[in-house]
């Protein structure tokens, strides 16, 4: 592949984040509700769309706890209409697909399926800012919280971005930053997206980097990365990912600026794995599926 250009998500591709993010997810709907989903769970949000941010990923998980301890109040006092409930967490994110994913979607796919008292209990107990407030306790842990939040952390934990194992080599940095401009493209918010660079040694200019604090729409919006092509004078450029979303924001490049080439790769370091995430990348449209990003050197040609 011929590119002038390379962009890189930082989850799951360069770092992993299966016990930060993911775990941050699952921790705190339970520390806040006393009940959530499965970590494994958290893969089917991302599938159906719409989840860039995990914050909103997180609200969507905890929609469903609260619908169904709602639902099970209901059923205990015989007030429920039979029927009406969320299903499994595999019905529900299917059923957010069909509303076109994200949080959106979680919200009308409630309102659709739940007793309108059913849907007032849960609107009652959503707490968002909370909800926000005790992932970031979680995932940046005490020192980091205070300091990049700007509060008292209550919580007292180490913080799971200590967990996030590098994905991406040395030589794999060193390779990709002497032949190509480097971008980054993620839904991290800046300060964390520092955090992540500095562990894997990859060194990008604030020209070259779109986190959640430098635009509103996130992925699959393709805006940040035909800006990146625009900022690089790049007539062709790949984009690295590892979600369905990370495809989509590179196939939306490639409508939005038909001038320019925008190549879309997967990796299975990340939510899709094994034979079953390289099928839904294929489907989704990419353009080659890696096993790491440690294989995209070899896939250019400088």
């Amino acid at each position: 592949m011929d590119v002038d250009a390379v962009v890189l998500d930082v989850d799951g591709v360069l770092v992993d984040v299966a016990d930060s993010y993911r775990r941050a997810i699952v921790d705190a709907v339970e520390h806040v509700y006393g009940d959530t989903i499965e970590k494994a769970d958290v893969q089917q949000f991302k599938d159906a769309g719409g989840f860039n941010n995990d914050w909103t990923l997180t609200d969507a998980a905890a929609l469903w706890v609260l619908a169904r301890q709602a639902q099970g109040r209901d059923d205990a006092a015989g007030a429920s209409d039979e029927g009406s409930d969320l299903g499994s967490v595999a019905t529900y994110t299917d059923r957010i697909a069909d509303h076109g994913g994200g949080l959106d979607g979680a919200e009308e796919v409630v309102e659709s399926s739940l007793d309108a008292d059913v849907v007032r209990q849960v609107r009652d107990d959503w707490q968002p800012e909370r909800l926000r407030d005790v992932f970031q306790q979680l995932y940046l842990g005490s020192d980091y919280y205070e300091d990049l939040e700007g509060g008292e952390a209550e919580l007292g934990v180490e913080g799971y971005i200590h967990d996030e194992d590098r994905l991406v080599s040395p030589e794999t940095v060193e390779a990709l930053t002497e032949h190509w401009p480097v971008c980054v493209l993620t839904g991290r918010p800046s300060d964390e997206a520092d955090i992540a660079l500095d562990r894997v040694g990859l060194d990008v200019p604030d020209e070259r980097r779109f986190t959640m604090d430098d635009w509103e729409e996130g992925k699959p919006n393709p805006r940040a990365l035909i800006a990146l092509a625009e900022r690089t004078g790049a007539d062709s450029v790949v984009f690295v990912g590892d979600t369905l979303d990370d495809v989509e924001t590179a196939l939306n490049a490639r409508a939005a600026d038909p001038g320019r080439e925008y190549h879309a790769v997967g990796v299975l370091t990340g939510g899709l794995t094994g034979e079953d995430g390289r099928r839904k990348y294929e489907d989704a449209g990419a353009d080659h599926v890696l096993d790491s990003v440690n294989d995209l050197p070899g896939l250019l040609s400088d």
